[in-house]
């Protein structure tokens, strides 16, 4: 793709920086971390305001209910977002950027009309029911089970670290449909409604205290077959969409982020005299030119994704296993910056890196996106 910004592209970003510096003011305080109904009504009234702007969904499709926007324009809006300090998408992370696109790319008509404009104006929000206590890294292990029963799945069994599961309206569930087939080809994708008898969730917490993760318990719920997204058994197919947006551009934001806390350590070092400390200031300037090189990245994967449908390809596992190593490496230089203060768990850097020690293992470990680069890139045999 062009780098360079044409004169159109500017005036969005005007246009939105303007924006920006009206409604950010009057945005209410953020509720607090364990807050989670207070959380979502914050994010979901952030995302009303960007639908009522014109902003929500900015580069999904038009027939999706987006605004169609080219990949440069959706990178400027990120940009112009991190650096105005604005909300990111929070509790309404999996519906954004994981099943939304993912029934925007597979869904029927009449299941994209359901899901996509609340998704967009903030009203409902979604969780993702993947994992489970025996299939993590190996999904395809997975044994939740759908039973057919006319026009409903019967689904039992549970899911590990849920995300959101604990304001969310509907979940993005991998269940089993066929126990007998392969296990790539008997898995299904289904939209649950989370208020469904039988759905128990218990919230997790986290090495560095959150509750974002819950387990769940499904006992006989009930799911319409029309919730099914993508034919039946097809489901690893349809996974393997999602997961490519969870994978190729669900961070996109991040890195912006992350180019910013950059910014401030340089500040910092210079303020409390580490700046002196020459083998640091290489340090920092190699974490600069990596996170440059990740946004350049970045740019390349959107605009890819654009240019086969809107669905990024296998350079999002590229990214995604240096990104992963190349945030912690980001906290580990904050710790040498900060010293003993590093050490202050109260210190926001304290929760930034124990979270920063997840993304190794978030949306495919790196153990698994090495064998993706390995054997779908590079086209290396699988190993035995």
């Amino acid at each position: 793709m062009d780098l360079a910004y044409t004169a159109e592209e500017e005036d969005f970003r005007a246009r939105l920086r303007r924006w920006l510096g009206e409604v950010l003011p009057r945005l209410p305080a953020k509720p607090a971390a364990a807050d989670w109904p207070g959380r979502r009504a914050y994010d979901a009234a952030w995302q009303r305001m960007l639908y009522d702007a014109g902003y929500a969904g900015l580069h999904w499709p038009r027939d999706a209910g987006g605004q169609g926007a080219t990949p440069t324009q959706h990178l400027i809006f990120l940009e112009e977002t991190e650096r105005a300090g604005a909300p990111y998408v929070g509790a309404n992370f999996v519906g954004l950027l994981h099943a939304g696109p993912t029934v925007a790319a597979e869904g029927t008509a009449a299941q994209r009309a359901r899901w996509l404009p609340p998704i967009l104006r903030g009203d409902e929000i979604w969780c993702q029911g993947f994992s489970e206590p025996d299939a993590g890294s190996d999904l395809a292990s997975l044994r939740t089970r759908a039973v057919r029963d006319g026009d409903t799945y019967v689904v039992s069994g549970s899911k590990l670290w849920t995300s959101h599961a604990e304001v969310a309206d509907w979940c993005e569930l991998l269940v089993r449909t066929d126990p007998a087939a392969p296990r790539h080809r008997g898995i299904s994708w289904l939209a649950m409604p989370m208020d469904a008898p039988g759905v128990t969730v218990r919230p997790l917490r986290t090495l560095a205290g959150s509750a974002e993760f819950a387990e769940m318990f499904l006992d006989e719920v009930r799911v319409p077959v029309g919730n099914r997204v993508g034919a039946e058994h097809d489901g690893w197919r349809v996974t393997m969409v999602t997961l490519s947006f969870e994978r190729g551009t669900a961070f996109v934001g991040e890195v912006v982020a992350c180019r910013r806390v950059l910014g401030e350590l340089a500040r910092t070092a210079r303020a409390n005299g580490r700046w002196d400390d020459a083998v640091l200031r290489r340090r920092l300037g190699g974490l600069a030119a990596e996170f440059t090189a990740l946004w350049r990245l970045t740019q390349w994967n959107v605009s890819e994704a654009q240019r086969s449908g809107g669905v990024p390809g296998t350079g999002g596992s590229v990214f995604k296993l240096r990104y992963s190593h190349a945030r912690q490496e980001l906290y580990d230089a904050a710790a040498e910056v900060l010293g003993a203060g590093a050490l202050d768990a109260g210190h926001t850097w304290v929760a930034d890196r124990l979270a920063a020690l997840s993304y190794t293992i978030a949306a495919g470990t790196s153990q698994i996106q090495q064998n993706i680069v390995a054997e779908r890139i590079l086209g290396l045999p699988k190993g035995r």
